[in-house]
């Protein structure tokens, strides 16, 4: 395998396989490393209803349809681990457990992580009532009750989104008031089909032998008293990490999300960050594949 090339791109999602495609069409040399095959967190979403013209896809069948089209062209992919990155302009080296790759410019997209709960029934049940993304799988729970777990900003959003379907939503909260912004817990207090769950911890999700969700299982954290809510879909709002552990060197946000702009231009000349993990406002399948094909564009215009 060559070693050197006019760009690398990180990660295989939905902005990275966007990102290889629009490289290869410009002709650029390009390799495309991937950890754990391509989708990225679409793999873990059982149906995608919100990406046009492919309503009631799995998220595995638009990894799958998005890795297939990548594979139409001349882009060289590698499956392995990128250990660290040694940003230099005109010669970027990125490590990787296969070696070492060096590349003019570079396209970070390798997308964020749902904080975990860490309970019994939440691996096993992620894509199969368990989410992590209130837009993207509410509308397969209208009328159902649900719950949505967490006290920030995205959980009440999450709740008062999946109020407007659901026939019930349960926001489950450690504590005794919601560090959301006073605007939205008044929003939210306004709606009845939401009952607040105060001073709760969840402690299982229910029906993991079942192969769908069936309850989830609480714990005051005051009294110890445990029970469980009749719910169909659990919601985790607990917050995200970005995957972007080895990315110091460039300007982050509070968060660690790697600050870009619509162009996906870094902090550092040819340095491009697209998709989940770059700092913005929406996080979703339609516009991590718009940060492909902007990233590449202004990574074109670097390289000329």
């Amino acid at each position: 395998m060559e070693k050197e090339y006019d760009l690398i791109i990180v990660g295989a999602g939905p902005a990275g396989l966007t990102a290889g495609i629009y490289a290869a069409r410009a002709d650029l040399k390009t390799l495309l490393i991937e950890r754990y095959g391509a989708g990225g967190q679409i793999l873990n979403t059982y149906e995608v209803d919100n990406f046009p013209g492919f309503p009631g896809v799995t998220g595995a069948e638009l990894g799958d349809k998005m890795s297939e089209h990548l594979d139409k062209f001349d882009v060289t992919r590698l499956m392995t681990e990128v250990s660290s990155i040694d940003f230099a302009e005109g010669a970027n080296k990125v490590n990787t457990d296969d070696g070492t790759f060096t590349a003019k410019a570079v396209i970070l997209a390798t997308g964020n992580s749902p904080r975990k709960l860490g309970i019994p029934g939440e691996a096993e049940l992620t894509g199969a009532g368990v989410s992590y993304c209130a837009t993207c799988d509410g509308a397969f729970f209208r009328k159902r009750t649900v719950a949505v777990i967490g006290g920030g900003d995205v959980a009440v959003e999450d709740a008062i989104f999946l109020s407007r379907g659901c026939e019930k939503v349960y926001l489950v909260h450690r504590r005794d008031e919601l560090r959301a912004a006073k605007i939205l817990q008044k929003a939210l207090f306004e709606i009845p089909n939401i009952e607040v769950v105060w001073d709760n911890i969840p402690k299982e999700i229910k029906g993991a032998a079942e192969g769908s969700v069936k309850g989830l299982q609480i714990a005051n954290v005051k009294t110890g008293e445990e029970k469980v809510l009749d719910v169909s879909g659990v919601f985790i709002a607990t917050g995200n990490d970005p995957n972007a552990s080895y990315t110091d060197a460039l300007e982050k946000d509070e968060k660690g999300y790697i600050i870009a702009d619509e162009s996906c231009k870094t902090s550092l000349p040819g340095v491009f960050a697209a998709g989940d993990v770059r700092s913005k406002r929406l996080r979703q399948v339609t516009t991590a594949v718009a940060d492909g094909a902007n990233a590449v564009y202004s990574a074109q215009e670097f390289l000329i």
